[in-house]
């Protein structure tokens, strides 16, 4: 009996951690990654597929998303503060910007800041030599063998194509299958080696510096569709400096960036280009080389 004080003083210590455990306070979320994105004027519809890829950022539950819409025309004006974002996403093609915005554009990537070119961003600033460093390759502008060789994917390895021509065209719009060719990197690490893309418009003849540059996939340009015959890069990722560059040609319309294949390595490319790591696993419903998974 002399032991039942002590048994109790230790019986009610032990109530007293639970408790305070249990009443401890739960440790904060990491930070939000802050993404920008960058539209208003485009020859595609941005109005339709910039609300998409926001939401695709914003269901992963790891990124605040803003958007800066340029004006139609000219861009005075247009100063988006780069600086405040982890990440910028380009749904631009068109004017221009101001030396200043395109200055600051240049800092905010050199010193680390993460950037997602997708689809006809490439055809944007033909005549800006930093921002071509950054997409690696391009199309339409004028761009031609001037600005550097075609990329293509030839005999097992990947090749620089010094061939003259134009840089830029694609053939009918269909469903084509994306091969992944660098399946260690963060982005593409995972990933079913080869999947079927929704309907969309497959890039070929893009051309640039391409300095820094890895392919992590590849689709064939069927000559039957209007293609150039070869295996075409369509996801890329560019060092510029400190920084890194995620480089999608897919994403030619709403419709196509319903397919998961898009909304995966778009997701997963941002978050890439915002911390160097990717934490995001491949959903189920991945697309596989037979069958194009589609969500609303």
């Amino acid at each position: 009996m002399k032991r039942l004080p002590y048994i109790l003083a230790v019986f009610v210590g032990m109530v007293l951690a639970v408790s305070e455990s249990a009443c401890a306070p739960v440790p904060a979320p990491e930070k939000a990654l802050k993404a920008l994105i960058i539209d208003g004027q485009n020859n595609h519809a941005w109005k339709s597929t910039t609300p998409i890829l926001k939401r695709i950022l914003e269901d992963t539950k790891m990124f605040q998303v803003d958007v800066a819409t340029a004006p139609s025309g000219k861009t005075d004006g247009f100063t988006p503060k780069f600086s405040d974002y982890d990440v910028v996403v380009s749904n631009y093609n068109g004017a221009e910007w101001p030396e200043a915005t395109k200055s600051a554009f240049v800092e905010f990537v050199a010193k680390g800041g993460g950037f997602v070119s997708v689809h006809a961003a490439n055809n944007s600033f033909p005549k800006w030599p930093e921002y071509n460093a950054m997409i690696g390759v391009g199309g339409w502008g004028g761009r031609n063998e001037k600005d550097g060789p075609y990329v293509r994917f030839r005999g097992g390895k990947i090749v620089r194509d010094e061939a003259k021509g134009n840089g830029g065209s694609h053939g009918a719009q269909h469903p084509f299958l994306v091969e992944i060719r660098d399946k260690e990197h963060p982005i593409t690490k995972g990933l079913p080696e080869k999947w079927l893309h929704a309907q969309d418009e497959l890039y070929d003849r893009l051309r640039g510096p391409a300095r820094n540059l890895t392919v992590l996939a590849t689709a064939y340009a069927d000559p039957k569709k209007g293609g150039s015959g070869e295996n075409e890069p369509q996801l890329m990722v560019i060092e510029y400096e400190k920084g890194r560059v995620f480089h999608t040609t897919l994403g030619h319309s709403d419709g196509a960036m319903k397919c998961v294949g898009f909304r995966t390595t778009f997701a997963r490319g941002c978050e890439w280009a915002a911390t160097g790591k990717v934490t995001q696993k491949a959903p189920e419903d991945f697309p596989n080389a037979e069958k194009v998974s589609m969500r609303p």
